[in-house]
């Protein structure tokens, strides 16, 4: 069974919030944007921590899927969707998903990291295809998240046809009074706990397998948090429960640890070495103006692949734009008004060569991955809802060049003394030197950015 997601706009929600008047991060649409525009496994630079609940019992990692004895049609999915051996989160998860008896896990896992993959594989493995009852359930913040995990579960199980999955999300009518006989359900909070409480179309106590997704998203979308504790609270105390979330915020540690007991977990390390790759730069500047020609400057002193450019504001973003435009550049913008499909062509003619720059707010600074950026350029600095220096920002922008080991370069353009502030602020955290440029210096500026 498939449902089209068609060409609509998500609806906003709780997620992300305003930086000041500036363009709206949306965490749901963030993470769906991720998922439409990869074509493959992201090469991860962070070392994986693993904390077992029992530190006595010896610790197993898989590098290849012949390890893990899967099902020989289960088998044939996962090299049928292209994957060749276990990313880096797989080597750790898949063995502690499918351990016998079951274990909890509470992972952290970034978009492109083969997580879905991961999951997927585990539920697949898990049901048991003779008894026609939900035995696996699955719950993501958005309809269009759990759309994108049942296609990769479709694609997996494409040789396991006695599995049968359905969509618990909006819209999908059921009738009452009969049980489900589809083994996994995957769906959003609210529809699945109608399914499970009001409907009675699922036997929570007959559940085996719990999966919450994007738990970082859930927990800022209002009512979502408080629908997922009440699924949890239907199942039985054996019920194996996975939870994945991009980001360990204390909140989310909190929900996380509400949810799943004795688990085991999964860390990133938080490693800031995109920074060693990263020339990092400041341009003092008057006006927009003053900074369009800094920009101009600079692009034409460079030899540059690609770049991209941040600013506060659509409206700001839209004029920065038209001007480079004016000026004879391939310019692509990406802003917080388009939907999630027009963002994944907008970058997918980017990635490809077709625009040289990418004028972007911030709904664009996580988890794009061009190889090709040698410069990002902060039109505007990244600050959070006091005014401060926002470095989580920060980082992921300028991420977005140095990337697999190559040189990049990121220029800020500072306009204020508040904006120095935000570059003092920035040096401090990350305890690098931004180096002062003067765009007018062509010597000055070949020499510094060699």
């Amino acid at each position: 069974m498939w449902i089209q997601i068609g060409k609509k706009k998500l609806k906003t929600n709780e997620n992300g919030g305003w930086r000041k008047d500036g363009d709206k991060v949306d965490l749901a649409e963030q993470s769906l944007l991720n998922k439409l525009i990869r074509h493959s496994l992201v090469r991860n630079r962070n070392q994986v921590e693993v904390l077992q609940r029992d530190p006595t019992s010896p610790l197993y990692s898989v590098k290849t899927f012949e390890e893990l004895r899967l099902k020989p049609d289960l088998l044939k999915g996962v090299y049928n969707m292209g994957f060749n051996r276990p990313s880096r989160i797989q080597e750790n998860a898949l063995p502690m998903m499918l351990a016998q008896p079951p274990q909890n896990l509470i992972a952290q896992s970034q978009s492109g990291t083969g997580k879905t993959a991961a999951f997927s594989l585990a539920m697949l493995s898990h049901v048991n295809p003779a008894n026609k009852w939900t035995q696996c359930l699955c719950i993501a913040p958005t309809y269009e998240l759990a759309l994108q995990i049942g296609q990769v579960i479709e694609q997996m199980g494409k040789y396991c046809p006695d599995v049968k999955l359905a969509y618990g999300i909006r819209g999908n009518r059921m009738e009452r009074g009969i049980k489900l006989q589809e083994q996994i359900v995957i769906g959003t909070p609210g529809t699945v706990l109608d399914w499970c409480t009001k409907y009675r179309l699922i036997e929570p106590k007959k559940i085996t397998m719990f999966v919450l997704d994007e738990a970082d998203v859930m927990i800022a979308t209002q009512g979502h948090r408080d629908q997922s504790i009440r699924i949890h609270r239907q199942l039985t105390k054996d019920c194996q429960m996975l939870l994945f979330s991009a980001t360990f915020e204390d909140s989310v540690w909190r929900f996380a640890e509400q949810v799943v007991p004795d688990p085991n977990i999964i860390r990133l390390k938080r490693e800031e070495e995109t920074l060693d790759t990263i020339k990092q730069f400041y341009v003092v500047c008057k006006e927009k103006e003053d900074k369009f020609t800094a920009l101009c400057n600079l692009y034409g002193s460079l030899t540059i692949a690609q770049a991209m450019i941040f600013c506060h504001t659509r409206k700001m973003a839209a004029w920065l734009t038209a001007n480079l435009t004016k000026e004879g550049h391939q310019v692509a913008l990406l802003s917080g008004e388009m939907t999630v499909e027009q963002r994944a062509s907008v970058i997918e003619r980017y990635r490809n060569g077709k625009e040289k720059v990418l004028v972007t707010t911030n709904v664009c600074s996580r988890g794009i991955d061009v190889e090709q950026v040698s410069l990002v350029v902060n039109f505007d600095l990244p600050v959070d809802m006091d005014g401060n220096a926002d470095n989580e920002t920060y980082l992921h922008r300028i991420g977005r060049t140095g990337r697999f080991g190559r040189r990049g370069f990121a220029v800020n353009m500072v306009d204020s003394k508040h904006s120095m502030d935000i570059i003092n602020q920035i040096e401090m955290h990350f305890n690098r030197r931004i180096t002062k440029l003067d765009t007018s210096d062509l010597e000055e500026m070949e020499s510094l950015m060699s």
